[in-house]
């Protein structure tokens, strides 16, 4: 399949593997384990897409995000969502200020989401109208201000955090904007040696600076990149049948899956799950989508996009365990076509 790509990109693609590896390195560092999570985040930001983290406090959910603009040498903004957060303080105001002339004008002032990655934290406490500003900067990558709209810088990659288990003045976010984000991701608990190492490293040193890696544009160059890894046909057609069999009103749905998912994902999932796959496989230094590329991003990719009904709820059934059903039985089933 080499003869597929060119041979430029070959030896990007190559570079983008080993600069990979180099960040990993540097993450490491101050940052115990989270290896899954890093490389989703990572994948988010080569394929522009936003991540959405789910995880109980002090799980150094923001400590991460912080880290990993350091490594990339981009701007890094973070805004506390709080329930009097008006849109104004993301997208920032303008202000009457008096000129050499004497003259009195406006000035736009930027906000903190004018950055590369911005961190949103506990995004589900604010209101609708500042969640509504918000979405327009992940969709269309500028902000409206006064009737006027201003693009924002590039690259442009959002991470929100959303605390599971307080729910007391929060606002849920809406489907549409959870479909705007690519991944969501679970920060769990670290496991018992983690945990250790995480008491030994963090109680004695300052954590040190870390190298940058990567600067705008080199991030830039990246997402190009990946947008140019081959896919094969079949993970097409996978990826495709994968999604439609998550809507249970459509004849493509497995009978087992209607009394357990009231909503299921749409077109934008299988978008993320291609660019997703392209991706992981170019981090990986692969020079084509594999299976498991597309495999392993498919929980974060759908887990946020199906709506689970009162009886998959009442009987404990997580989204994780109704994709990795879906998937071995759309694989055994592509395999059997092909």
């Amino acid at each position: 399949m080499l003869d597929e790509i060119q041979e430029d990109d070959v030896a990007a693609i190559d570079r983008l593997r080993s600069l990979y590896a180099d960040l990993r390195t540097e993450l490491a560092k101050v940052i115990v384990g989270q290896d899954t999570v890093i490389e989703q985040l990572v994948i988010c930001l080569m394929a522009r897409g936003h991540a959405l983290l789910m995880g109980v406090p002090g799980l150094a959910k923001t400590l991460l995000v912080s880290r990993l603009s350091e490594t990339m040498s981009l701007k890094f903004s973070r805004i506390q969502f709080t329930p009097d957060l008006m849109p104004m303080d993301i997208t920032g105001t303008e202000i009457l200020q008096e000129g050499e002339s004497g003259r009195r004008q406006f000035e736009f002032t930027e906000g903190p989401v004018f950055a590369n990655i911005v961190l949103a934290d506990e995004i589900n406490r604010a209101p609708s109208k500042t969640q509504a500003a918000m979405l327009e900067a992940m969709q269309e990558h500028r902000v409206t201000v006064a009737g006027h709209s201003r693009s924002l810088p590039q690259p442009f990659f959002v991470l929100a955090t959303q605390n599971p288990i307080e729910q007391e003045g929060t606002y849920p976010l809406p489907e549409a904007q959870l479909d705007r984000f690519m991944f969501l991701i679970g920060v769990d608990y670290p496991s018992r040696e983690e945990e250790l190492e995480i008491a030994r490293t963090t109680t004695a040193e300052p954590a040190p600076m870390l190298n940058s890696l990567l600067n705008g544009d080199t991030v830039l160059e990246f997402q190009k990149l990946v947008r140019r890894i081959p896919v094969p046909n079949h993970l097409y057609q996978l990826a495709v049948d994968l999604v439609r069999r998550t809507r249970p009103e459509s004849e493509e749905a497995p009978d087992w899956i209607k009394p357990l998912i009231s909503w299921g994902a749409g077109p934008r999932a299988v978008q993320y799950l291609i660019l997703g796959a392209r991706a992981r496989a170019a981090l990986r230094g692969s020079y084509m989508v594999r299976h498991e590329d597309l495999a392993a991003i498919a929980t974060p990719v759908l887990r946020h996009r199906m709506v689970k009904t009162f009886t998959a709820e009442s009987e404990g059934i997580t989204a994780r365990s109704i994709i990795a059903r879906l998937l071995e039985e759309t694989t055994e089933s592509s395999n059997r076509e092909g």
